[in-house]
């Protein structure tokens, strides 16, 4: 397969590759003895987390004055 840089540095991944990478919106990338290799990231289960929070309207201070008074019990 065969990815061209463009001119601001990007690169387009072939189909194919993105088609095996489904639901994938990040990738590490790291070069390896001169080879550039990228590892789709899945979103962590603490997204998940923060975003249900975020849903559910809970901000930071929220989770912080949680702690604060569950530990006084």
């Amino acid at each position: 397969m065969l990815a061209k840089k463009t001119s601001k540095k990007q690169l387009t991944l072939p189909k194919a590759v993105v088609e095996q990478s489904r639901g994938v919106d990040y990738f590490n990338v790291r070069e390896e003895g001169g080879r550039i290799v990228l590892v789709p990231l899945r979103p962590s289960r603490a997204d998940e987390v923060r975003a249900k929070l975020e849903d559910l309207g809970i901000a930071e201070d929220d989770v912080g004055a949680a702690i604060q008074w569950a530990r006084r019990g």
